[in-house]
């Protein structure tokens, strides 16, 4: 077999006897690269060094930190965890297999060594972890190919509700810009705030469900056709359903609580203050300020200085008051998304 020395995989030889490395690198040197430890010390920062050992092949009886101890400290270290580890050792008896294999080792090999053992184990174990990294990266793949289509599908159906309002699909894209930004500066963390950019598009999924001679009508509704529109965040959660999934949970409860209001007048439930979800009080913020500033053929764009006007006027009542200096805060950003995404008069 001839491979470059780029090619060949790395093996990590801890011993602290180097006649006992010596023996092993003859072994291996003419298939693998070999890097040598006397110590457990060393032998972890060898493993977290750029680029990492693809085996290490570890003693047991060593002095300050033994062999148990150097695994344990591998398999506790996500870096270094996935690093197939084979015991090398002249302890033999069954309870000292045990142990190692239980610590996260994949093989045990006795001392005095036989090179074709040591060969056939070697190459076994580094086959097998080529193969756990491939099925890994195959896994990752696919799904990011899944989380892309479902985040692609809830965006697509929050469009659709839109288009069936009056609205067009931008309304969704420019909200959800505005939500996120938002709950990025509350910053509990990076990925909740993902979470509520792609649950926020599905606020109004209830509106599928509400006949267009209320939804699409020019005039001013009556007191039936209020308490027919009231339930669309309802329907929204019904149609969003119960799933495991936090980006699903998250778009329900957006749904059905972006209409409540901080002063408990607000629907379907009359939730106040803090009952409301956080997630609906940013969204409800995020709704009414783009509902305001775009145009819809029953009324013309208000400048944003109206809107803000109209968002500040509404604190304690409407909004969140804690919320209002968060929406001033990222007012700027949200000015450059609306002019990125206007929507376009054919």
């Amino acid at each position: 077999m001839i491979n470059s020395l780029q090619d060949k995989a790395t093996i990590l030889v801890v011993d602290d006897t180097p006649e006992n490395i010596d023996v092993l690198s003859g072994v291996l040197r003419a298939e693998y690269k070999v890097k040598a430890a006397l110590s457990g010390e060393k032998a972890l920062r060898i493993a977290q060094s750029d680029p990492r050992p693809d085996m290490i092949l570890l003693d047991v009886m060593m002095p300050d930190m033994d062999g148990y101890e150097v695994c344990r400290r591998l398999k506790a270290n996500p870096a270094t965890a996935q690093i197939p580890v084979i015991f090398v050792t002249a302890k033999i008896a069954v309870e000292d297999e045990r142990r190692g294999l239980e610590l996260g080792a994949v093989d045990y090999i006795t001392k005095p060594i036989s090179p074709p053992i040591v060969e056939i184990r070697v190459r076994t174990q580094l086959a097998l972890y080529d193969q756990r990294r491939e099925l890994e990266k195959m896994v990752r793949v696919r799904t990011e190919e899944v989380l892309a289509t479902r985040l692609e599908i809830i965006r697509r159906l929050g469009r659709a509700a839109e288009f069936k309002d009056n609205e067009t699909g931008l309304h969704v894209i420019r909200m959800s810009h505005y939500a996120r930004l938002m709950a990025a500066s509350l910053n509990i963390s990076d990925a909740w705030a993902d979470l509520v950019f792609n649950a926020a598009p599905m606020h109004d999924i209830g509106k599928i469900g509400i006949p267009d001679r209320i939804l699409l009508k020019p005039g001013p509704l009556d007191e039936e056709e209020r308490r027919v529109i009231r339930t669309h965040p309802q329907m929204g959660a019904e149609i969003i359903g119960d799933h495991q999934a936090e980006l699903l949970k998250l778009a329900k409860e957006i749904a059905l609580t972006h209409h409540e209001k901080w002063d408990g007048s607000g629907y379907p439930c009359g939730l106040r203050g803090a009952e409301i979800p956080l997630a609906g009080r940013i969204t409800a913020i995020a709704d009414v300020f783009d509902a305001l500033t775009a145009e819809r053929p029953y009324k013309k764009a208000w400048p944003a200085a109206k809107a803000t006007a109209i968002i500040d006027q509404d604190a304690g009542t409407h909004f969140d008051p804690a919320l209002i200096p968060v929406f001033h805060e990222i007012l700027p950003e949200a000015l450059e998304i609306m002019e990125h995404y206007t929507d376009k008069k054919g």
